[in-house]
């Protein structure tokens, strides 16, 4: 259903969850639980994990913060793609790696759900991919001090408006860690 033309296959896109990242994280425990999950499960599946990791001046390159969690090991072949902006498609190569492995379909993990996982849904979304949220796969810190929802508000809000997100052609709508099946396009 992607407006992408030649690109038939899905992707889990794990997105920075790093020691920094998930030190804070809402529910970390469960959330880590089900991406570890995923990953497992599309290893099993043959579905490609690509995985983003973050850079700033809170997460230095090469430091303890910027490490990808001790729970997930990438494997070599596995893509990984470094950003410094919310959009992980945003000064990346990330659409050279998806492009060169026919992936059209996203299911997307990770954190933090107020920042660098609602700019890639929509970053994928306006690019032309179907994308689905994993509705209880993501996370993010309680910055309620600065104005914001509580975390699991953020969360609740952000499975809510992506649930019904549309675009011409193109499918996009969450789905919990027992409803995915790789090897199947994303829901509608």
């Amino acid at each position: 259903m992607t407006t992408l033309t030649g690109r038939p296959h899905t992707a889990l896109l794990v997105i920075d969850v790093q020691n920094g990242v998930m030190e804070t994280a809402h529910e970390r425990e469960s959330v880590l639980a089900n991406i570890v999950t995923l990953v497992d499960r599309a290893r099993a599946a043959g579905t490609e994990v690509v995985w983003v990791q973050h850079s700033s001046d809170e997460l230095p390159h090469g430091s303890q913060a910027w490490e990808y969690v001790p729970e997930l090991v990438r494997r070599d072949a596995e893509p990984l793609v470094h950003k410094r902006y919310g959009d992980s498609f945003e000064d990346t190569e990330l659409e050279e790696v998806l492009a060169s492995r026919g992936i059209g379909s996203l299911v997307v993990a990770g954190a933090q759900t107020d920042a660098c996982i609602r700019s890639t849904l929509h970053g994928a979304l306006a690019r032309g991919y179907d994308v689905a949220l994993v509705a209880d796969a993501h996370s993010t810190e309680d910055l309620s001090v600065y104005g914001a929802p509580p975390p699991g508000q953020v969360i609740a809000h952000t499975n809510l408006y992506w649930k019904y997100q549309t675009a011409p052609g193109r499918t996009a709508g969450t789905l919990a860690t027992a409803e995915v099946e790789f090897g199947v396009k994303a829901p509608a």
